[in-house]
């Protein structure tokens, strides 16, 4: 009987000892992944670090590519494009103006009523249309013929008390956000389609002629006289309202900036010098590369499998298109070499940008003591459950690496638009105030970045310079904006009113 109790006592020690290695060896394995996780974390970290030497390294290259861009056409990776635009509005301009915005899958059309500098903006209205799938992908004249008849309908709505005078032609301003070789301030040959739509007989043709053809067709007597982008639309918008706005910035799904040059500082510039001194120039920023930008293997990746490989460098580690994708691509490295969601890769991760930058500022904006917001969405959009605490914390702290990052080199790009301004010192004795006009949702509405940026470019400019530089919202820059460019840009400013 003992040596029964004795052997049931040594197998029972010895099941013992060997759950309790495996138990032991299943935790190192555990504590291996967790480390490996953390590992790919930290080195991402270090590999996109922003330290205030490589910004400033950042902001003198834009300022040296800007020079290139303005000296001649390709002599940068900016194109620096003349946009014809020389009068900005300055508050003076009266009358009934239209605006058409057309940048995507809906197109706007707006109109304003100006009183002047006592009334500034009586009365705004605006209509959205969206615009038919075929449609984006059928002929020229079909789809001016569908957007110029939407306008005239909207022209058909103006009130009794507010007509143009007899004789006199409506006026538009037309925000127009397709890759564009502006000729005129109110002509531009379309150089390609881009976000789905596909037309071949538009490219290489004015796109005011066939929106002018099509007003035609439907009997609608109205002129284009301006011809903008977004972003120079922005800019517009934000000198109606301060006059020391010297740049605009869009920060949303895509970025771009725009600001005033003097136009004797451009070489390029072969034609009569405008009465005004200045010429806004678009410089398409989003093209902006350089050697002092910290990339990742993660952003030569998403860029290779890219529809334009080696363009819009810049754009793709700062813009909200591309956020929420960075976060998702080390997600899935972590997924696949430190098994951070479990033995098996979530196959949601694995679907290109299906985390968007609205998803990842919800997750880092989540104050709450579980990360609940965090929980939520990894649910919701990827369909993983069961995360813990430390791994909802590691997630955060990757929205907040990526977010950071975007956000330090958008204001290193700000300064080098000063720089090349010369308004990134304090002169004796000048309070010369500097006003940016920004735009876009990740600015709007990215707490944490937009927070983020504004530190950073005080940290760059210093407390002396930091008070005379403004950073100012814009919203609906583009559509207004392009209304107070047709008129500032008009033949005729002035409205009966019966």
């Amino acid at each position: 009987m003992g040596k029964v109790a004795m052997g049931a006592a040594v197998v029972c020690a010895a099941a013992v000892c060997a759950a309790a290695t495996l138990l032991v060896r299943h935790r190192m394995k555990n504590s291996g992944k967790w480390g490996r996780a953390l590992f790919i974390l930290k080195e991402f970290e270090e590999k996109c670090g922003t330290p205030i030497s490589k910004l400033k390294q950042v902001a003198d290259a834009m300022t040296v590519e800007m020079h290139a861009g303005l000296a001649s056409e390709g002599g940068s990776k900016l194109k620096m494009i003349i946009s014809y635009a020389d009068n900005l509005p300055t508050g003076d301009e009266k009358g009934l103006f239209y605006a058409l915005d057309l940048g995507g899958t809906n197109f706007r059309v707006l109109r304003v009523h100006l009183g002047g500098k006592e009334s500034r903006v009586i009365k705004k209205e605006f209509e959205e249309v969206s615009i038919p799938p075929h449609l984006m992908t059928g002929s020229s004249d079909a789809l001016f013929d569908y957007i110029a008849s939407a306008l005239a309908k909207f022209v058909a709505t103006e009130s009794e008390d507010l007509h143009v005078s007899p004789g006199r032609q409506r006026e538009l301003g037309f925000t127009f956000s397709f890759p564009v070789r502006q000729t005129s301030i109110s002509s531009g040959t379309l150089i390609k389609w881009t976000k789905g739509f596909s037309i071949d007989d538009t490219v290489g043709q004015d796109v005011v002629g066939e929106l002018t053809k099509a007003m035609e067709r439907v009997g609608l007597d109205m002129r284009v006289a301006a011809l903008v982008n977004d972003t120079i639309g922005t800019l517009a918008g934000g000198r109606y309202n301060n006059p020391d706005v010297v740049a605009a910035v869009i920060l949303g799904t895509g970025t771009n900036a725009a600001y005033v040059e003097r136009a004797h500082a451009i070489p390029k510039w072969h034609g009569l010098l405008p009465k005004s001194g200045d010429m806004v120039i678009n410089m398409e920023w989003g093209n902006f590369r350089s050697s002092h930008l910290p990339l990742t293997e993660y952003d030569q990746a998403l860029d290779a499998e890219s529809l334009n490989p080696g363009e819009q460098i810049f754009e793709k580690i700062i813009s909200g298109m591309y956020l929420g994708e960075i976060v998702r691509r080390v997600l899935c490295k972590m997924a696949e070499e430190a098994a951070f969601f479990g033995d098996t890769v979530p196959p949601k991760l694995k679907i290109p940008f299906i985390l968007r930058t609205p998803h990842m500022s919800a997750m880092h904006h989540d104050t709450s003591p579980d990360l609940k917001m965090v929980g939520t969405k990894l649910k919701d959009i990827l369909e993983i459950s069961n995360t813990s605490l430390k791994m909802r914390k590691v997630i955060v702290e990757l929205c907040d690496i990526v977010a950071t990052r975007g956000a330090r080199l958008s204001a290193a790009g700000i300064v080098g638009i000063l720089k090349k301004l010369g308004r990134d010192t304090v002169k004796d004795g000048e309070k010369q105030k500097s006003v940016v006009a920004l735009d876009g949702g990740l600015y709007e509405h990215y707490t944490k970045f937009r927070t983020c940026m504004e530190n950073t470019l005080r940290e760059l400019l210093g407390e002396e310079v930091s008070e005379n530089i403004v950073i100012e919202l814009s919203n609906d820059g583009s559509g207004i904006g392009a209304a107070l460019l047709a008129a500032s840009h008009s033949q005729c400013s002035e409205v009966d009113e019966s």
